[in-house]
């Protein structure tokens, strides 16, 4: 039976015989990276190198909010941020220095948020799972459960020409700052995507050259 070529080796023969598309294909592949935890590494031209990047922070949250991460909330039970905020409003938090709500204050909330969210198909159980996973844990200065994200800059020449993310993390409510050890005004624009399944909510699904 007659081999049919992988779709690796037409780039291949290409670059070696038109080395002035190494630049275009490059852009192509690395410039808009997706996020792909533990990604195979894709093989560069020689004269381009990795260097891993510096993420800094991205647990912004709205003032409203009072540091509550609604973005990823909602978003892990599938509704809007303004449908968890409405909701959230017929809560009554226990006060400073209170030891928190009692059993009764508690049964309350609880009803209250199941009377506004329980329409859009969440359930106890549901709301529970999602609450748990992003509950401050205690101590000053903590944050909700997150995972890191990894990426590597593509340089050329002293300049980033692209991004390749190698895991997009978890637990970001806004977009993270990067930026790249020893390479001078490197630009990125970082973007964020959400979703239901918690372990990759808040990840950094794209990073491009501005």
């Amino acid at each position: 039976m007659k081999k049919t070529p992988d779709m690796k080796t037409p780039i291949k023969t290409k670059i070696r015989k038109t080395p002035s598309a190494i630049m275009a294909l490059v852009a192509l592949l690395f410039v808009a990276a997706s996020v792909a935890p533990a990604a195979e590494p894709k093989e560069l031209p020689k004269d381009v190198t990795r260097v891993p990047v510096v993420f800094a922070g991205g647990h912004d949250t709205v003032p409203v909010d009072h540091g509550r991460p609604v973005i990823l909330i909602a978003a892990a039970l599938g509704v809007a941020p303004e449908v968890f905020r409405e909701a959230f409003s017929h809560v009554h938090p226990a006060g400073p220095g209170s030891g928190g709500p009692t059993d009764a204050e508690a049964r309350a909330n609880k009803a209250a948020l199941m009377n506004a969210l329980g329409k859009y198909g969440i359930t106890d159980d549901r709301l529970n799972a999602v609450s748990n996973f992003y509950r401050y844990p205690p101590g000053r200065g903590n944050l909700w459960k997150n995972r890191p994200a990894t990426a590597n800059a593509l340089v050329k020449n002293g300049a980033v020409i692209g991004y390749e993310i190698t895991d997009g993390g978890a637990g970001y409510s806004s977009a993270p700052t990067v930026t790249v050890p020893d390479v001078k005004g490197a630009a990125a624009k970082v973007e964020v995507s959400y979703g239901k399944d918690m372990e990759t909510n808040g990840a950094v699904s794209s990073i491009t050259v501005p």
